[in-house]
Parts: structure tokens; sequence; C-alpha cells
């Protein structure tokens, strides 16, 4: 293995560049991996195209420790090359990364909810991550890819599993009459949570398009135009009642206002899209309908990684889902740029190994 490797440094907002830098040596506890896939999200394209928000480009992070130029990229799989201490893993291994670290000794830890950690980091937002050939990870964050699972579809676990925790996140029930507001990738993982988990009757809302069709393959009960009065519709299948819960996972403008237009008293909506303009919220109604809001973020590894894993291995979602598979030197114009201007609707993969 050569010293040097090919990455993706991040300095600033628009400022990407395809750089060699030297390998990471693993310290005790953590995992050297050969990278193979990485995804990219619509947080990697924010903090490109708008950034840094989440980046420690001037400050210390508190938690990993990082400060100054970044290797983005936290939806990572690769093969182990080297492992420092005593685990359940050895070189040659396919694995998957959970990419967030906890300390597993502070009280949010004690209480399994590890996604809130204290010391809580990302690798590739908060730390080095996996748009390299190579990346160090805590051990404790990756799990071995089930046989037969190809890469392209294990580089989703880690998007899947924080759409599995949203999906815990929700409070459904079976039985229970659910919306999605946003078909997107993040609406798309967090539709596969709610059909892996519960049997409900789920309408989901998009643009017309290739979106809709995939949620109804996916299993959707139905599908609603977000060019149509959706509110009125979804009161008007409901007999007037609305929706026990609605999830937002499109972050578009207004969508959090007809979230809450839309769901019974009583009901719940799930934040799960990142709004780009503050919503306005009538509290006034909010309270006499005593609407219950939670907000979800990241997920539980232990409790999600594995999972999802399956869930890929057993089902269509990564064959539908799967947009195209690009080299590191494409990074930016055939991914972050089309991502941060929407013309993207499923996922893209990188594969540091790749040629131009």
């Amino acid at each position: 293995m050569t010293e040097t490797m090919r990455a993706a440094v991040y300095h600033g907002a628009r400022d990407i560049r395809i750089e060699d830098v030297p390998v990471p040596t693993p310290r005790d506890g953590e995992v050297l991996i050969a990278v193979r896939r990485n995804g990219i999200c619509g947080t990697d394209a924010t903090e490109w195209a708008k950034g840094p928000v989440m980046a420690p480009l001037a400050e210390r992070h508190p938690a990993s420790g990082h400060l100054g130029p970044m290797i983005p990229g936290h939806e990572f799989v690769g093969e182990v090359v080297e492992v420092r201490g005593a685990f359940d893993l050895r070189a040659g291994d396919i694995v998957a990364a959970g990419a967030g670290v906890w300390c597993g000794a502070c009280d949010r830890c004690a209480q399994g909810r590890t996604n809130v950690c204290r010391r809580y980091y990302t690798l590739g937002l908060n730390a080095h991550g996996g748009l390299a050939e190579y990346v160090a990870a805590p051990a404790h964050t990756l799990r071995v890819i089930p046989e037969g699972l190809s890469l392209d579809h294990a580089g989703m676990a880690q998007p899947l599993a924080v759409g599995l925790h949203a999906a815990r996140r929700a409070g459904v029930r079976d039985g229970d009459r659910v919306v999605v507001i946003g078909a997107g990738a993040i609406g798309t993982f967090v539709l596969s949570g709610l059909h892996h988990l519960h049997t409900a009757d789920v309408t989901v809302i998009d643009l017309p398009g290739p979106k809709l069709t995939r949620a109804l393959e996916l299993g959707a009960t139905r599908t609603l135009s977000a060019h149509d009065d959706v509110v009125a519709l979804v009161l008007e299948a409901t007999a007037g009642v609305g929706a026990d819960v609605v999830i937002e996972a499109s972050g578009a403008s207004g969508q959090y206002e007809k979230a809450l237009a839309m769901v019974a008293t009583g009901g719940r909506v799930l934040a799960v899209g990142l709004p780009k303009e503050k919503p306005a919220v009538d509290m006034f109604a909010l309270a006499l309908r005593e609407i219950t809001i939670e907000s979800t973020v990241a997920h539980v590894c232990d409790e999600d990684l594995r999972p999802a894993l399956e869930i890929l291995a057993t089902g269509p979602l990564g064959s539908l889902l799967l947009d195209e598979v690009i080299p590191l030197d494409r990074l930016v114009d055939s991914g972050l740029e089309c991502l941060a201007n929407g013309s993207v609707d499923g996922k893209i993969l990188v594969d540091p190994t790749a040629q131009s």
C-alpha cells in the first residue's frame, strides 16, 4: 500500500479539490478501510454549495478534535485493510459504516440514544470521511455486509439506517394512516423503514414522475401530486379527520405548514427534511389540537444499521434507488452540482478506485 492516497478535500463553499494526501493511520480501536463506495446526499451538497455548516474548517470540533480542510463522505462501504485492537473484524471483510461516533459513557449513551451522545461526531461531516481511497473508522461503527449484497446497494446502508430510525421516531402503529411528504432519497428511505416496521396506510406526496412510481413499488398505498391541494385531498380521504402521522421529508418551503394542516387532532408530525426557510407555525392551533411534533437525527447504529443492510439484501430498494456510480474526479460536476440543483431523483455513489 502506498503512503499517499487520492481524496476529495473540502476547503470551503464550492471549493472541493482532488488531492494526494497521506493515508490515515488507524488509532487503537479503529479500522483502516479501503473505500469501495461512498454515497452523497443533500447534506453534502449543502455543505459544498453554502457551507461550511458542520465542517470544522475554522474552529476545532469539540468531539472529533478536527480543524481545517476536511475529507467529506459519511455514507461509505469498503474492505478492511488493518484492525487496531481485538474486534470481530479481519482483513478482507467488506463493511458498511454508520459514520456516527459515540462515546458509550455519557447519559445519552446509557439511555441507548447514541445518536445524541454528548460527544457525538460524524465521519465526513466533523472529521475525515470516506470520499477517499482509504478512511480510518472506529470499529464499533462498522457492520459486515450480508453475503451476496452488492457494493452499490451496500453503499446505501447508512442513509437507510437514518430512514429506519426516523420511521421508529414517527411513533406509527399498525393500521395508522400515514402521510410522507417527499419521495426523494430520504423520503424513500423513510418509506422503506415504515414498510419494514409496520402495516400502515401510507400516502406519499411529491411532484409527478418517477419518484412517485418508485414509492408505489416500495409499498406506498397511494401517491398524490404536490401540484394538487394535498391538504384537502388528505382530509377528504380521512372523512375530515386527518392523518394519524405526517412525516415531512422534503424540506421544501411551506411543507411543514401543510403537514400541520393535514394531521389529525392528537396526531403526530415528524420533522425529517431540513427546511430551507423557517416555517411559520401556528402555535395557537398546535396547542388547542394537542399535536405532537417530533424530530429525528442520524440513527442508532446498534439498532438500525444491520436491519438496513438486511432490507437492502432482501428487497428491491437498491435497484430502484440507484442513479449512478461516478469516479472521484466527477464528484462535483456529476454529483454535488446535480444534488444542489435538484436534478437527481435517486442515489449517486462515488467509487474512489474508478478512473474518469
